[in-house]
């Protein structure tokens, strides 16, 4: 693995250091949508500490991707946070303006989106779009900026980050482009990153490599991370806790090892036998730390 240098490396936090308190809040959220006057998301809550991970699990209209984008604050115009609070850092999001939302994305929460193409510019080389979030986040010259978004390719594993920086998303693959949006997400230094089906388009080795990413920041930095995902495995492996929203609801929430091996809610229990034939029971074992790359990679030869 690639270490970058200690000048522009995001900051190790040592894991005595890691604060207990949450990063992320979110009490009794509901979403409203006004066009249809209904809410589509009702009273989810929950609590993210700094270098912890909570996974939102749910088939495709629960409510998990409008949660996300309630936190970012880019929710649809038709669509609002009806009750409930979200704060970051101890701050309540509801009062920021367009200026203070532009000042925390990037610095303080980032995200990573499916389909990582959809997000570059396509006639624009990499390396400098990486750059240009560095030169505006973190007020430094454009030379400087350069060297650190290098640093950053490389530490998202990238081979040869100099060349990469001069090529075009059209150039590359797409388990790179995520890479890249990874190395963006992460530019300045933000101490959220939400991870939105970031890894679903993505054969089962590249994935692998890409939740290895996360779990390695989430390691060295301290990282905070929101993982929404179909795929109970990626869950399984990175995840501290889970929640599992049903129609707009959460309707099972606790510890990775409780909702996967003892769930008690029968929306729960539906999905993990739908996932029964991925092998899940090799990516996390009750009681014990997540399994291994190794084991991880014999269970997607075995599917």
């Amino acid at each position: 693995m690639t270490i970058l240098s200690t000048a522009t490396a995001p900051r190790v936090v040592p894991k005595q250091q890691i604060a207990a308190g949450p990063v992320l809040s979110v009490r009794g959220v509901h979403i409203r949508d006004r066009a249809g006057n209904r809410d589509i998301v009702h009273g989810v809550s929950f609590d993210l500490g700094r270098g912890k991970v909570v996974g939102i699990v749910g088939e495709s209209g629960s409510g998990k991707t409008l949660t996300c984008r309630a936190v970012l604050g880019i929710l649809p115009r038709h669509f609002e946070v009806s009750a409930g609070t979200i704060e970051i850092g101890g701050r309540d999001i509801s009062a920021l303006d367009s200026p203070q939302w532009t000042n925390l994305r990037g610095a303080t929460i980032s995200a990573v989106f499916q389909d990582p193409a959809s997000y570059l510019n396509p006639s624009i080389q990499v390396g400098p779009q990486v750059a240009e979030i560095i030169r505006v986040k973190k007020k430094v010259g454009r030379r400087k900026a350069r060297h650190e978004a290098i640093d950053l390719l490389a530490a998202v594993h990238l081979r040869n980050p100099e060349l990469v920086y001069g090529q075009y998303p059209f150039e590359l693959s797409g388990g790179m482009l995520q890479r890249i949006l990874i190395a963006a997400a992460i530019a300045a230094d933000p101490r959220i990153l939400i991870a939105d089906e970031a890894t679903t388009a993505l054969d089962v080795t590249v994935q692998a490599e890409i939740l290895d990413l996360l779990a390695d920041l989430r390691e060295r930095t301290g990282l905070a991370i929101v993982i929404v995902s179909h795929d109970l495995a990626v869950v399984a492996q990175l995840c501290d806790e889970v929640l599992v929203l049903h129609q707009g609801e959460v309707v099972e929430h606790g510890t990775t090892a409780d909702v996967l091996y003892r769930p008690q809610h029968e929306y729960t229990q539906m999905l993990i036998a739908e996932h029964e034939q991925y092998g899940l029971d090799k990516f996390l074992d009750p009681g014990t730390e997540t399994a291994g790359v190794a084991d991880r990679r014999e269970a997607d030869y075995a599917r």
